[in-house]
């Protein structure tokens, strides 16, 4: 006898019919969950149209200080703008409940809208490094104090939006939040460089501070980016000691072992998890359902939104495990 549960969230003990009929998934989403994606939404609106209106304004300063450099970084902005317009975009999309085409919903176009932000950010790091190297061969002359009325500006409008994703939790705010830093330290370096060109005639030290925050910038990003990549991989969350969830489901009265224990993360925060119950040749449809409700209970700790239970008895043969390894233990 085989008997697989999907997706059960129902408290222990509690009668549940439905277990005898095949039904599509269903996801759970709490109450919180839509409150964070409303948020993180609304959060990545603000600094779309943010950067945009910045973006534009930076345009007429570059035009106002005769500046190739500001109007050179404009460039660049109008590029932010596009990808953390998609960002936004893919946040909401990442909201959808699933459906036929993705069954286990949308979440991960969050994912894909922090990969995107994180290569867009990468190639504009890249650059500026390259602009700066060629700036600390070639010294420019600029226009100081526009460049320092500009750089003020440039700090409160992308200070303030890398204040409002800061702290947010979905990889796509993080990805995003750290572009809107390195838009405002970079305007620090300006602000900085321009306030001692105008008493110093050191043209030399912009490149110098762009060079460093970049590569500040460049460590945090890249950071970041190994987040996404394993979650593109499908590695186990973070944190979670899949040997270690073996044994404690192992300690479950009525089971004997456990194998074909599989688990990711959809976005880095809404978690899958499947796995295949051992229990004994004489276990009852009670026991069988105590059993399935603690592994749903041991799971609840975290953020698990889609968890998969099959149940085998002792000595039978599992179809899924034929011709292919696994992982696999027993009690």
């Amino acid at each position: 006898m085989s008997t697989m549960i999907h997706n059960v969230h129902h408290p222990a003990g509690e009668s549940n019919e439905s277990e005898r009929e095949p039904h599509h998934p269903t996801p759970h989403v709490c109450d919180g969950h839509h409150h964070h994606h409303f948020s993180s939404g609304a959060n990545l609106k603000f600094a779309f149209l943010l950067n945009l209106g910045f973006t534009l304004l930076e345009i007429a300063g570059g035009i106002w200080t005769n500046s190739v450099a500001i109007l050179s970084d404009a460039l660049h902005d109008a590029g932010d703008s596009f990808s953390i317009g998609l960002a936004w975009y893919l946040q909401k999309l990442s909201a959808k409940r699933p459906d036929a085409t993705f069954t286990y919903g949308y979440r991960r176009f969050s994912t894909l809208g922090a990969l995107i932000t994180g290569l867009v950010l990468i190639g504009g790091l890249a650059w500026i490094v390259k602009s700066s190297l060629e700036r600390l061969r070639d010294p420019t002359e600029v226009h100081a104090p526009g460049m320092f009325a500009m750089a003020v500006v440039g700090i409160l409008f992308n200070g303030y939006a890398a204040w409002k994703l800061h702290g947010g939790e979905s990889l796509n705010e993080k990805v995003v939040s750290w572009h809107l830093i390195e838009d405002t330290l970079g305007w620090g370096a300006v602000l900085v460089g321009s306030a001692v060109m105008m008493v110093w005639d050191a043209p030399i030290i912009d490149p110098i501070l762009s060079l460093l925050i970049s590569l500040f910038i460049l460590y945090n990003v890249f950071r970041n980016m190994k987040r996404v990549a394993l979650v593109f991989m499908q590695s186990v969350p973070p944190g979670f000691d899949v040997e270690g969830f073996d044994r404690e489901m192992q300690r479950i009265s009525g089971v004997v072992g456990s194998h074909h224990t599989h688990t990711w993360t959809n976005d880095g925060e809404s978690h899958v998890f499947s796995t295949h119950l051992v229990m004994k040749s004489a276990s009852t449809r009670e026991d069988i359902i105590a059993a399935k409700h603690q592994v749903h209970d041991l799971l609840r700790k975290q953020k698990f939104a889609h968890v998969t239970v099959e149940i085998e008895l002792e000595g039978e043969t599992c179809a899924a495990q034929s011709g292919h390894s696994s992982h696999e233990t027993s009690a």
